[in-house]
């Protein structure tokens, strides 16, 4: 009762205080050490904040990990950090930018070639725009970034993805997306004054309703897939991209660490979660806390039936 109180007022629930009072039950909840021994995970905005938390969490657990990035030099950083971490730890570095088809495929191309098996896949990789922005394809940013590039990459990256006993692709959504609801009609945000803010938050709810479909399509190559928020973590992208929220909240937010905690635990913990559901804090949480921003399955439909050709997936 008191977990569910934390969560619906919000602040308790996504600051520290309230990842670290949950965390005081979870002890015999963490994945076994070596959990991910042997495996291969691949994440996505891996270079800062959140993503290279949750690379080193990943390598801790014995998975090799690739960590996507746009910037090189940020990539390579943030490897030196996790090997320093983990000594044995096998890290690789790839550029990729999830906005343009192109570069998926090409980075999909080389880990196909190079990989007989995937067993993780989180996409972290964010932007969050100042003023509307098109892709060279035509597409307006967040939507390319949270959407239509991680539904490519995980259908190019299926075969492998399918070769694991226990494949298990996370999105990192953001709490943020229970203000919206699933614009299905306007999901390349053309209607109305644009804000950065919202479209980050509308392309998250997007993406907690495509998990569901998601885990549906993959079911049957045993591949799940998940929806989580961190709550409220000071990273370097919301330092830079929300400046006033983080200076107001910043003694209330949480690690890079804590933030990535669930992502770890969804990638790595006995028995598996169940599949399409979303998470916060190692628990299923409701999709929705407002009336307004319910969505019906007609909506839905037709939202997955866009994406699906926006991002060029096969039906």
């Amino acid at each position: 009762m008191l977990d569910t109180l934390a969560d619906r007022l919000v602040a308790p629930g996504y600051s520290k205080w309230g990842y670290r009072l949950r965390r005081r039950s979870w002890p015999a909840d963490d994945p076994k050490p070596g959990a991910l021994r042997a495996g291969l995970a691949v994440v996505t905005g891996a270079g800062t904040g959140i993503g290279k938390a949750t690379a080193l969490g990943l390598a801790r657990l014995g998975s090799a990990v690739v960590l996507v990035v746009r910037d090189q030099a940020k990539g390579a950083a943030a490897r030196d950090e996790i090997v320093a971490a983990v000594p044995d730890a096998v890290v690789q570095v790839r550029l990729c930018d999830l906005s343009g088809p192109e570069s998926v495929r090409r980075f999909a191309g080389e880990m196909v070639a190079e990989f007989d098996r995937l067993d993780v896949l989180v996409h972290n990789a964010g932007v969050l725009p100042q003023k509307r922005t098109e892709t060279p394809e035509g597409h307006e940013l967040t939507l390319a970034t949270h959407v239509l590039g991680p539904l490519l990459l995980t259908d190019l990256l299926r075969p492998l993805l399918a070769a694991s006993p226990d494949a298990r692709v996370v999105f990192v959504s953001s709490g943020g997306m229970y203000t919206q609801r699933l614009h299905a009609d306007d999901p390349e945000y053309r209607e109305g004054e644009y804000r950065g803010a919202t479209a980050y938050a509308r392309t998250k709810r997007m993406q907690v309703a495509l998990a569901p479909l998601m885990a549906a399509r993959y079911a049957s190559d045993g591949i799940a897939v998940h929806a989580m928020h961190p709550g409220w973590a000071d990273t370097p992208g919301v330092a830079g991209s929300l400046p006033g929220f983080h200076r107001l909240t910043k003694a209330f937010l949480r690690t890079s660490e804590e933030g990535a905690d669930t992502v770890v635990w969804l990638a790595a913990t006995s028995p598996a979660p169940r599949s399409g559901q979303f998470w916060h804090d190692r628990r299923e949480r409701p999709a929705h806390v407002l009336p307004s921003t319910r969505e019906n399955p007609g909506d839905v439909t037709k939202f997955w039936t866009r994406a699906k050709s926006a991002a060029g997936l096969p039906d």
